[in-house]
């Protein structure tokens, strides 16, 4: 592995695309621990920063994960989350076998909080108003990829189930329904990318600096008044959102108006 000095690019970031392409091809495997950094600054003829610099690049990336007193490790780089918030919906308003298989989710707390201005703002009550949540995250075989939260009104879900610290066993929006007596007729989905706070890197384990996709995502009644508003956060470069939809075959062209002449 060599760099060339008269290259335009930076030598860390010549070092960064071999080192990708290295692990795109299986050199090194998913967990694996790569060099320490002294043997590739000796490895590429560099100093010890410039490959200090390759390996910040890689894990603002996600592609490598540097585990304090242990060393730099290869990141799931093959395995892609891959969620739309329809998929917690399941085929048929079902389980979802195929995010079961894939993911675990484990509920981390559930009480009564006052609701963040985006939570507010989607219920139409005022910044700070009181809100059951539950929150939950999601993990693969590798590492957590997801922080979730589900916001209710207290005046719906006092005195139900939707209180209890506990797993159902089936998707949330069924218990929701069956105890709240309302169906999810519609949702929006709203999804922006940010910097995330110090808890958000710190258990999805990112750097502070490597941006998040966080979702909203917000289920209505058949009167368009909102059951659940959702909340997801993902670290950006592990994420891939994927949707596949028909497009409609083309209408046929009306007859232009004989009237008309063209130019």
């Amino acid at each position: 592995m060599t760099i060339n000095p008269g290259a335009a690019e930076f030598p860390h970031r010549q070092i960064a695309a071999q080192l990708r392409e290295r692990i795109r091809r299986g050199d090194w495997q998913p967990g694996e621990r790569l060099p320490s950094i002294p043997a590739m600054a000796e490895m590429f003829g560099v100093a010890k920063q410039t490959v200090q610099r390759t390996v910040d690049q890689l894990r603002v990336e996600g592609i490598l994960i540097t585990k304090p007193g242990s060393g730099t490790y290869v990141r799931g780089t093959r395995r892609r989350l891959n969620r739309l918030s329809r998929g917690r919906y399941g085929p048929r308003r079902g389980y979802h076998a195929d995010l079961a298989a894939r993911y675990r989710q484990q509920l981390t707390a559930v009480g009564r909080e006052p609701a963040p201005a985006e939570v507010a703002d989607a219920f139409g009550v005022r910044d700070g108003t009181e809100m059951l949540v539950r929150r939950h995250i999601v993990r693969t075989d590798e590492a957590t990829v997801e922080l979730g939260a589900s916001w209710f009104r207290v005046t719906d879900a006092s005195g139900t189930s939707l209180e209890r610290a506990e797993a159902f066993g089936r998707p949330l929006y069924q218990e929701a329904e069956e105890v709240l007596g309302k169906r999810y007729a519609s949702a929006t989905d709203t999804i922006s990318a940010r910097q995330p706070s110090r808890d958000e890197a710190e258990i999805l384990q990112i750097r502070p600096d490597t941006p998040v996709l966080h979702l909203l995502h917000v289920a209505f009644d058949e009167s368009r008044k909102p059951i659940e508003v959702a909340q997801a956060t993902w670290p950006g470069p592990m994420t891939t959102l994927t949707e596949e939809y028909k497009i409609p075959a083309p209408s046929p062209e009306p007859d232009p108006d004989p009237g008309l002449a063209l130019a």
